[in-house]
């Protein structure tokens, strides 16, 4: 295939002409750098969605039923209906209600999670996340409480302290409407290391729960835990064909707000930066512009001993092509590097610099956090090329359009 020999003899003459080659040297390097710009900072946001999806997954369930109204009443048989999915490797019961919790002159409004200590550990990782204490302090009857460090800290209080909480449900006497209060102590306190939770979730035996919040037998719902948290959203719409009845929600419908926020920063970054990467692409066409202008001596020749027009737009289609190809592989590869060492480079530059790029008061986490998807490699890879494959198209129809007796006249 003689236009392929061609083609790579004028990616390696062009180097005879300075400023084209200068230019096309750009082109690759410009490709380049977008291509590996894309990668790098897709990676960021998927280890980004990724470690909080892990701090939410690690108070959380999977997936999640609940009654109609907050109530489930036979809530052993939703379990072991739930049990038979393949998927589900454990259950628990929870209690859901609200209330405020008082010490001194101290009030916070909190999300109260009525929990079975000993199913509780297998849904989630709450055991892991207490920093004193035990989940299994909490005892039916002793009215114990573990709060998260953030809301402990709110309300100045310590293992072995008691807060009083109030809820909505009150007592009619004959002065009226008087809120519920109950005293509990202070058993444990967690850090899940996720806001809303730190701030705004206390924890109580399931017993006592149903006991302050009136629910008699039932509870809210039942938490379970998959084998791939991937499948949650399919195992819930299962479930729900299973029993109508009731609501199966997944992980990602609790927190529909923050998740949806991330794919549509996600989806409007990776545009952003296929227009660097565009712009990279298009250089080409200038490169090839000139080179076509500067070859239509050959290219006359060409044609004088019988190439074809669609030839000599495949000899230029091809050296475009291949400084593309060079420009993606480079950015791949320098994308994936720098993505898969961020734990290294951070730090570096940090100690160059004397600053921190990520302090943990403000972002909770101390490492830039990365997680390289294929999936996005092989869209970047695949929209670069086809990128550089379309900035060739004018150039080589310019080229095939030279007309021989024209380009020769001078020569």
């Amino acid at each position: 295939m003689y236009e392929l020999l061609i083609g790579l003899r004028y990616t390696r003459a062009s180097r005879r002409n300075g400023f084209i080659s200068f230019i096309s040297l750009i082109s690759v390097v410009g490709i380049a750098l977008g291509v590996a710009a894309l990668i790098i900072v897709l990676s960021v946001m998927n280890g980004f969605q990724a470690e909080v999806r892990n701090r939410i997954l690690g108070m959380a369930a999977h997936v999640q039923i609940s009654g109609i109204g907050n109530q489930l009443q036979d809530w052993q048989t939703a379990a072991n209906v739930a049990k038979k999915n393949p998927h589900v490797l454990a259950t628990a019961p929870y209690v859901l209600g609200q209330g405020l919790l008082i010490n001194g002159s101290q009030v916070k409004g909190v999300l109260v999670r009525g929990i079975d200590p000993q199913q509780e550990s297998k849904v989630n990782e709450v055991a892991g996340k207490l920093v004193t204490g035990e989940l299994h302090s909490l005892r039916s009857g002793e009215f114990g409480i573990i709060l998260g460090i953030s809301l402990a800290n709110e309300l100045s209080v310590r293992p072995g302290d008691r807060v009083t909480m109030i809820t909505p449900q009150g007592q009619v006497t004959p002065a009226g409407l008087i809120p519920r209060m109950k005293q509990f102590t202070v058993t444990g306190i967690f850090k899940a290391d996720y806001a809303p939770y730190d701030i705004g979730l206390a924890m109580i035996d399931i017993k006592d729960a149903q006991t302050l919040f009136r629910t008699g037998s039932a509870v809210s719902g039942v938490r379970l835990k998959l084998d791939d948290l991937n499948l949650a959203r399919r195992v819930a719409r299962e479930i729900n064909q299973a029993m109508p009845e009731l609501i199966a929600s997944d992980w990602s419908q609790e927190n529909p707000t923050y998740f949806r926020a991330v794919e549509i920063e996600k989806r409007m970054m990776f545009i952003i930066l296929t227009l660097i990467v565009a712009v990279a692409a298009f250089n080409l066409v200038s490169t090839l512009v000139m080179v076509v202008t500067d070859k239509q001596a050959d290219i006359a020749i060409l044609r004088t001993l019988g190439a074809s027009p669609f030839s000599i737009m495949k000899i230029f289609v091809i050296q475009g092509a291949l400084s593309g190809v060079i420009g993606t592989g480079s950015g791949v590869l320098a994308g994936i590097l720098v993505s898969k060492n961020l734990d290294v480079i951070v730090p570096f530059i940090e100690r160059i610099l004397g600053t921190t790029i990520l302090s943990p008061d403000i972002y909770l986490i101390s490492e830039l956090p990365s997680r390289v998807l294929w999936s996005d490699v092989s869209s970047i890879g695949g929209i670069s090329l086809l990128l550089a494959l379309l900035a060739t198209l004018y150039p080589s129809w310019r080229a095939s359009r030279v007309n021989p007796a024209e380009a020769l006249r001078y020569e």
